[in-house]
């Protein structure tokens, strides 16, 4: 593309065009039937594992998904959208399989949300059956409202039969005549929705994010050509299938593909993420940095020998927590990027050579950016206040469009009208793009307070205080509270601030380069025992606010 400048010079602006979606295999028409094949034809390949010591092939995966399907369709199940209380585990994988194998929608439930928010995803989505466990129940001290149905009473309700025509339908009836059995093959289409996940609520209250089945296969084929997935690729699932990463990848996009995953339900569990690494042969960790510095500081580097790729996201890749991995595993760490709405990846750095768009090859890693978007993914920056298309280098709201592009918010006809429009999706992230196709993402608008007038970015200042303080990315956090006199005031959650008091740190702040204006006072700065985080590693938005106006107001 191209636009005119102020004196009538051509100048490219930053939409390139997409690289070309490979072209979908015949039988990609929603995602149980890419996993029906998948199982034929890698029976005795092991499909997942978990740190329970639960474990499938994809021959009793697929048999027991069958199974658990017709189980749950003699009167289990009620309405369109069934929710899903249960944390990534292996259960939890063939239950989203058998509900999407009904014909119903799955819907995982955000366990580390409050009671509050779960029961308004389900109010939302009209659920009034929940799939849960009773150690889920107890471990989380929640409980959903509606009819649940226990994984621990569904074995009963599998007769001797069920299991033997199980058997049958999986291995040796033809899969066109699988419908019969099965409705999730019935006239299944790509326009079908797959699942409705529930945003973060970094930024705001939970938003119902509609995919279909064609938004999360256009991920997983784009994906698989974009990382060129090993044969014997092994992933690490420790995020949620409440977060849309945690479900397209882990879950969805290992089965279709015929890789494994080996999953664990707290990422914060570091020694024992070590040691599903290193029992189970992890060749590809996909985790948020937050993560990952506690697998430096609490696992031995031998656990991780056969990581031989480790992608991250949901938050900023620090270039000194980049220098550790790779000083520690031997292993460059690839930044990536992907948001809820668009199911989710954008883009992502590959540890080999890419094309760009005008025929040269390049190194697929450049650090500081979150790589090249991924097949049929077109990016651009949008100035703020014009809505104009930006030139290639230049900062402005990243826009994506693409097949991955969600269809809507559930109900919220008017919030949807915000975001997408002639089929790009506004990502309220900051960013550019470029010359060579890649994306930089320099901050979430969201993270800006306006104070006199200026947008200050919170990430700046956050970095600044580290800086002055000497301590790491996960001892500060700031955020904004409403400010009579200039619009808002920043506010400083920190777990320590080194040798320094909050004094000495503002004293070095406004002896450097800073905007004086973008400054904290020493009154703003807020104790406090752990910086709040979200199950997917991102910074709970929402809980830092909440915990700093509690704090000032008292």
């Amino acid at each position: 593309m191209s636009a005119q400048t102020a004196h009538g010079q051509e100048r490219v602006v930053s939409s390139p065009t997409p690289t070309p979606f490979p072209p979908y295999p015949n039988h990609w028409r929603s995602l149980p039937r890419v996993f029906v094949h998948q199982a034929r034809a890698s029976w005795t390949k092991s499909a997942m594992v978990d740190s329970t010591g639960q474990a499938r092939t994809y021959g009793r995966l697929l048999i027991e998904s069958i199974a658990l399907a017709r189980a749950l369709n003699r009167g289990m199940l009620e309405g369109e959208y069934v929710g899903i209380f249960l944390p990534p585990t292996v259960p939890t994988a063939v239950a989203n399989i058998a509900v999407s194998l009904t014909g119903r929608v799955p819907v995982n439930l955000n366990y580390t949300a409050g009671e509050a928010v779960i029961n308004s995803s389900i109010d939302q989505c009209g659920i009034t059956t929940v799939i849960t466990s009773k150690r889920a129940l107890d471990r989380f001290k929640l409980t959903p409202k509606g009819k649940l149905v226990l994984l621990e009473d569904i074995p009963k309700r599998i007769t001797k039969f069920d299991k033997g025509l199980a058997f049958a339908l999986a291995r040796l009836l033809p899969i066109f005549l699988l419908g019969l059995f099965l409705p999730g093959l019935r006239g299944d289409r790509r326009d079908k929705t797959a699942t409705v996940i529930f945003t973060s609520g970094s930024t705001g209250e939970p938003k119902g994010v509609v995919l279909s089945h064609g938004n999360i296969l256009s991920n997983i084929h784009a994906l698989g050509r974009h990382l060129d997935f090993l044969e014997d690729e092994v992933v690490l699932g420790i995020l949620p299938f409440f977060h849309s990463f945690g479900f397209t990848v882990p879950l969805w996009a290992m089965v279709c593909l015929g890789k494994t995953a080996a999953y664990h339900f707290n990422p914060l569990d570091s020694r024992i993420v070590g040691n599903m690494c290193q029992e189970h042969k992890v060749t590809l960790m996909v985790s948020a940095p937050t993560f990952v510095r506690g697998y430096l500081q609490r696992c031995d580097d031998e656990q991780f020998e056969t990581v031989r790729r480790i992608v991250l996201g949901a938050e900023k890749l620090k270039p000194e927590l980049a220098r550790d991995i790779q000083a520690r595993w031997g292993t460059v760490p690839l930044e990536g990027y992907g948001t809820t709405e668009l199911s989710p990846v954008v883009a992502v750095n590959v540890d080999h050579d890419l094309t760009t768009p005008d025929g040269r090859k390049v190194p697929g890693n450049r650090p500081g950016s979150v790589g090249r978007p991924i097949g049929g993914t077109s990016v651009k920056a949008v100035d703020q206040e014009t809505g104009a298309d930006l030139p290639i280098g230049e900062v402005g709201i990243i826009h994506v469009k693409g097949p991955q592009v969600m269809r809507g918010y559930l109900n919220k006809p008017e919030q949807t009208a915000k975001v997408l429009r002639d089929g790009w999706y506004s990502t309220g992230d900051l960013g550019k793009v470029d010359e060579d196709g890649f994306l930089w993402i320099t901050d979430r608008l969201s993270r800006f307070s306006k104070i006199g007038g200026e947008m200050v970015p919170h990430e700046r200042v956050e970095a600044a205080i580290r800086q002055a303080a000497g301590v790491d990315e996960s001892s500060v956090a700031v955020t904004s509270l409403p400010d009579p006199k200039r619009g808002e005031r920043l506010v400083v959650l920190y777990t320590g601030l080194g040798a320094k008091g909050p004094k000495e740190v503002c004293q070095e702040l406004g002896n450097g380069e800073m905007p004086k204006l973008w400054l904290p006072g020493p009154d703003d700065f807020l104790n406090v025992n752990v910086i709040p985080i979200l199950g997917t590693g991102k910074l709970d938005l929402t809980r830092l606010r909440q915990i700093a106006r509690e704090r000032m107001e008292a």
